[in-house]
């Protein structure tokens, strides 16, 4: 069983979600708005969103219902989007380290997730934004939505409904965390290509080799070799 609720217009899903969490009926509750006026992004950044062509959506779960660390848990959340993604775009869908989502080289999602402790209960809160029906994105070169990278034009509502009902399924049944890891690593974005990173404000070449269980990710560079990092600690150009 699970619940999910509409908001006009709303601050930040991730935020206003305390307000349906005070008498839940199920382990999983989700809000959704298409005007979402102050979203955030992971550490501190804000997520901007255009009224009425995209998607704020946030799901909160009862953290007694995952047995995953918090590192797998941001990978297998990063990799359910994914393939959600996948199997209605039918197009090759990526997760670019740790949790953004790419489709044909542009960040269509971002996912933030927290941990609340709301009405003695303690959740973990899911914030997706997806780019849905925007067309332009002004100065921001690596984004774009749906629309943009496939060409198909998805009706709001029943896309958020399809994923929220999608999400539960996933999130319900869960695989071990070998599994996670495997599909995680299977499904990274510029995995085994050479690219361009930034670190310590220049800029090598390196190839992305895998992600681990820690929540870190080893590259390859052409200057200091095989070495590991955890998120914002280096920058992949793309």
């Amino acid at each position: 069983m699970s619940e999910l609720f509409y908001r006009n217009a709303c601050y930040s899903t991730n935020d206003e979600i305390t307000e349906v969490l005070l008498y839940p009926q199920s382990n999983f509750v989700g809000l959704y708005t298409f005007n979402q006026i102050k979203g955030r992004g992971q550490y501190g950044n804000s997520w901007a969103s255009v009224a009425e062509q995209n998607l704020a959506y946030t799901l909160a779960i009862k953290t007694s219902c995952i047995n995953h660390s918090d590192f797998l848990f941001n990978y297998y959340t990063a990799i359910a989007v994914q393939n959600y993604l996948a199997n209605m775009t039918e197009k090759i869908v990526k997760i670019k380290w740790p949790n953004d989502i790419i489709v044909k080289n542009k960040k269509v999602v971002g996912i933030l997730i927290e941990k609340k402790k709301i009405n003695q209960e303690n959740y973990f809160v899911i914030g997706i934004g997806i780019n849905i029906l925007q067309e332009n994105f002004d100065k921001i070169s690596n984004a774009g939505s749906l629309l943009t990278q496939t060409g198909k034009r998805f009706n709001l509502k029943q896309f958020t409904e399809n994923l929220h009902s999608f999400l539960i399924e996933k999130f319900t049944h869960t695989p071990s965390d070998d599994e996670i890891l495997a599909e995680f690593n299977s499904n990274l974005f510029k995995k085994d290509e050479i690219s361009v990173f930034e670190l310590d404000k220049t800029r090598q070449n390196g190839i992305i080799k895998n992600a681990d269980k820690n929540g870190e990710i080893w590259i390859e560079l052409e200057e200091s070799g095989l070495k590991s990092f955890y998120h914002k600690e280096i920058k992949l150009l793309y």
